[in-house]
């Protein structure tokens, strides 16, 4: 063996065991030593992926978290399916030192998440020390959560994400698993809690809701995608000419289609909307709302009336959940990236698009005003 190979080996050899005898990282546990957030505003957040970390910074870039003082805490189970260490080190990598994490560990499961259990002594603390908190987007619940069995179009992706923010919510807020259970908000009313996407489905879900597993299928009855091309725009809430047009490479992933407030429902009021408005919003999803959980009523649908868009709590006025994504940042682009059918012969940019669909671009200024205003 040739001698410098050699040594390249032994030195390999080393590196390897040296690293083996590293300690493994200590998960970040904020709320451990955590105190009141005197001089600043604390938002805690589940599920705080490097998408979620750059959502955030974008709606800083634009203006639209005018909270100079901000504290952000992101917290996730250790058995979560994401890579949370991605996000630690893009957080050190551009000095957002304002930029914390809380890793959970406590044993959770199906039989437990509805009531007191491992996580709540954890959960009560981390809501004792927050402004308010966000669930954002991602997979399907499992449906035995809900008590149906799961459908064919159902997918289970990461069901510790699942048990963790389920209950976060049932302790937030009681549910009808258990009507005698006293949710921490009774404590503090005013306390903002917002839901996106499947965050919506989680505060649903979470109070004894349930969800319909798949829209174009349980809503509206169809078996293909070429069925759903021809129900038209106003039943989609993802693209479907993904699916089946997978050559064409500037096709939005997701779907831009307006929705309608209810006139009478506190956050229509809060932003200044009336019944003919229809703002444009981006949804990313298959599954909705179906039987409405404990405390909550519907806030918005889809233009046909079919799809729940938003819920808002009867009792706690800055509870929201909205089925869009209002985060994306892709949302704020001005270049012509994206069309909606291969047969689209033009390009466009978001911003231009919700631009000039009034008032889309400023109900998603005056929703993030809404939201962040609730902080304190």
């Amino acid at each position: 063996m040739n001698h410098r190979f050699r040594l390249s080996v032994v030195l390999l050899l080393m590196a390897a065991a040296g690293a083996a005898l590293l300690p493994a990282q200590t998960p970040a546990r904020f709320f451990d030593t955590a105190a009141a957030p005197q001089g600043r505003v604390r938002l805690t957040i589940f599920y705080p992926s490097l998408g979620t970390l750059k959502a955030l910074l974008a709606l800083k870039d634009l203006g639209w978290i005018p909270i100079p003082n901000l504290e952000i805490v992101g917290v996730h189970h250790q058995k979560e399916k994401t890579n949370y260490a991605e996000s630690e080190k893009f957080v050190r990598e551009k000095h957002l030192d304002w930029i914390k994490f809380h890793s959970i560990a406590a044993d959770l499961g199906p039989e437990t998440i509805f009531k007191k259990n491992a996580a709540s002594a954890e959960l009560e603390k981390i809501f004792s020390l927050s402004s308010g908190i966000i669930f954002f987007g991602g997979p399907d619940i499992v449906p035995a959560l809900y008590g149906e069995k799961t459908e064919l179009l159902t997918v289970i992706d990461d069901p510790w994400r699942h048990f963790l923010e389920l209950t976060a919510v049932f302790h937030l807020l009681g549910g009808l698993q258990d009507s005698a259970f006293k949710g921490y908000l009774e404590k503090r009313p005013d306390f903002p809690v917002l839901g996106i996407c499947l965050g919506l489905q989680t505060l649903n879900v979470g109070t004894g809701g349930t969800l319909i597993q798949d829209i174009w299928t349980d809503i509206y009855h169809l078996k293909t995608f070429e069925e759903a091309i021809a129900l038209g725009p106003a039943g989609w809430h993802t693209n479907p000419y993904r699916r089946i047009a997978v050559l064409e490479k500037s096709l939005m992933p997701y779907m831009l289609h307006p929705v309608r407030f209810v006139e009478t429902s506190r956050i229509a009021a809060a932003l200044g909307l009336k019944d003919a408005d229809r703002p444009y919003v981006m949804s990313a999803h298959h599954q909705a709302a179906g039987r409405i959980g404990k405390g909550f009523k519907v806030a918005a649908a889809s233009v046909d009336g079919k799809v729940v868009e938003a819920i808002e709590h009867e009792s706690y006025g800055h509870v929201l959940g909205l089925q869009f994504h209002p985060e994306f940042p892709m949302l704020w682009e001005t270049e012509a990236r994206y069309k909606i059918a291969p047969a689209d012969k033009d390009l466009f940019g978001c911003r231009t698009f919700l631009e000039a669909h009034p008032p889309s671009f400023e109900f998603h200024r005056k929703l993030w005003a809404w939201f962040f205003a609730s902080l304190h």
